[in-house]
């Protein structure tokens, strides 16, 4: 006897998701607080900076010119790139953590203008210092991006009753996880690409462009890892686990969904840096990208719970129909 097989029920539609991501927070505008206020203080507040600390280790460093490298002119101008990097960079930029944390325009913009003049610097006094504000800005911005998430996930699923210091607590365990396996697989990664761009530049570009791929591979896990976390109250590795289980099953639509809101994200971050620092037009830009990242997130929560739905019926109806075809 001849079976038929089972109809499915669609996918979750990914722009009728988008859009339902900027509906809530258009409706609730006070969720892109967090990212506004950090971009402020990034801004505005004063800057904790290493130049004192590193720039003389920079500039009394000796310049090398390696059989077939770069000319001494070109290892110069490579310092000076360093130089002027050290001059911009805020450690309170570490407040921007990854893969959870709030977001924030001016982690990559590193300003030194405000409307105000120069901004306020305060030079890091020690090394030993330094080893104590380092870890204590990381930890402060995953706490920041636990309390981001349970906001955007309890206004866009309403979900109440939660422990946002449980939630704390695995979220911090997840990020310690996830930063391990970067420092563990990533340095490495990085040693052997210099090993292999130094031997031939060809095999160097091979070493990079097999490494995208596995960062690309690696992004969508990494994505939705905490989204358990916050949607259904699991604990860290029953998080990971079921957001490798729903990216596993729905990877071409998890991988578009995550494709557009890359595109989204980036692109409107050009409009949004083209103010000058010192102009209060960036006023405007720091609004605008707190509202799209966080209309971003908020759709993520919306995808995330929708195609565990979806993928939880279609999988009933599969077993459904095995169990009807072996009768």
């Amino acid at each position: 006897m001849e079976t038929q097989s089972p109809q499915l029920p669609p996918p979750p539609r990914l722009i009728a998701t988008l859009a339902s991501g900027f509906d809530i927070v258009a409706n609730r505008i006070g969720l892109i607080l967090p990212p506004l206020l950090l971009d402020m203080w990034l801004w505005l507040g004063p800057h904790l900076r290493l130049y004192r600390l590193l720039a003389p280790v920079v500039e009394r460093t000796p310049l090398f010119q390696l059989p077939a490298g770069p000319s001494l002119a070109e290892v110069a101008a490579a310092r000076q790139a360093i130089l002027e990097a050290l001059a911009r960079f805020n450690l309170f930029s570490l407040l921007r953590t990854f893969p959870l944390g709030v977001t924030s325009l001016m982690f990559s913009r590193q300003p030194l203008e405000t409307p105000f003049g120069a901004a306020p610097l305060v030079e890091s006094p020690s090394v030993f210092a330094l080893l104590g504000y380092i870890p204590l800005l990381v930890l402060t911005g995953w706490c920041l991006g636990s309390l981001y998430f349970h906001w955007i996930s309890g206004a866009t699923l309403n979900l109440k009753g939660r422990s946002i210091w449980k939630s704390m607590g695995w979220t911090i365990l997840l990020s310690l996880f996830w930063s391990s396996l970067l420092l563990t697989v990533g340095l490495p990664a990085l040693m052997v690409l210099s090993l292999f761009t130094a031997l031939n530049p060809w095999l160097g570009q091979g070493m990079l462009f097999l490494i995208s791929l596995f960062a690309v591979w690696l992004a969508l896990p990494v994505f939705f890892s905490p989204h358990g976390i916050y949607a259904e109250q699991h604990n860290t590795f029953l998080s990971l686990l079921k957001g490798w289980h729903m990216v596993r099953y729905t990877l071409p639509s998890s991988g578009l969904f995550l494709a557009l809101a890359f595109i989204i994200s980036e692109g409107t971050a050009y409009l949004w840096r083209v103010p000058a620092e010192n102009s209060w037009w960036m006023l405007v830009g720091i609004v605008g990208h707190a509202f799209i990242t966080t209309s971003l997130l908020a759709a993520s929560f919306v995808y995330y719970r929708d195609t565990n739905l979806w993928l939880q019926a279609v999988l009933e109806r599969l077993r459904a129909s095995a169990r009807s075809a072996n009768a």
